[in-house]
């Protein structure tokens, strides 16, 4: 993978000041990790749009400050809820010598047989795994084969991911990553949407009755009160 690098500058504007960061092209963020003390930094935003589109929330990015290379993860971001623009980052610097865990992408590539040639429907149940490597091992993302899936018997499982040198999965290996289903006939369909006659007619036996003894409560309620008026 190539290296992804990206400069940064120290950042003293802070708060709602932080608007007039973003109007001159630059994305307010913060470095962070173990011994390292927390700093504010600027990166400018077209460069880490590029970053951030090459090593996403797992790979090595190589933060330039003070003329010193930072090994970094992207460890979160924020964006704009109206526009989807990054409005703030995240950046945890990392030891090179120590693993850490980070949650990687799934890609689903490949045609599947049993989809194209019987018409099933493809189930995707996890579209990331949390998985253990030293940071330059971290990557971008995992690739997963649907050619596997020739018929509606076949399962693709945490243990069938094909993993880079030094990266580890922390998921159970038995969880089922992909599978595909039979695709469902219209007759099915309108049977289950269909309500059973025998359901119709019990309920109208039931309302029925339940209005029949409506009715002798109230006749005997009212005879009981005439009752009591006419002794």
């Amino acid at each position: 993978m190539q290296k992804v690098e990206i400069k940064a500058e120290k950042r003293s504007v802070v708060g709602k000041s932080m608007a007039s960061v973003m109007s001159r092209g630059f994305l307010p963020a913060v470095v962070y990790g173990h011994n390292f003390k927390s700093t504010s930094v600027q990166v400018n935003l077209k460069d880490f749009e590029r970053a951030y589109s090459e090593a996403g929330e797992s790979s090595l990015v190589y933060m330039n400050l003070d003329n010193k290379d930072l090994p970094v993860i992207i460890h979160d971001v924020a964006r704009n809820p109206i526009s989807d623009r990054f409005i703030h980052a995240d950046f945890y610097k990392v030891n090179l010598d120590e693993k850490i865990t980070a949650d990687v992408q799934l890609v689903f590539i490949g045609e599947s047989a049993a989809v194209k040639d019987l018409a099933g429907i493809l189930v995707k149940n996890v579209n990331e795994v949390k998985v253990e490597a030293l940071p330059q091992d971290l990557p971008h993302e995992i690739q997963v084969d649907i050619s596997a899936l020739k018929s509606f018997a076949n399962q693709i499982l945490i243990k069938d991911l094909k993993l880079p040198k030094g990266v580890e999965v922390k998921e159970k290996p038995e969880e089922i990553i992909a599978l595909v289903q039979e695709p469902i006939s219209q007759e099915e369909l309108d049977k289950q949407l269909a309500v059973p006659e025998a359901g119709v007619a019990e309920v109208e036996v039931i309302k029925k009755e339940k209005e029949a003894e409506e009715g002798e409560v109230t006749v005997a309620d009212e005879g009981e009160s005439g009752e009591k008026q006419n002794p």
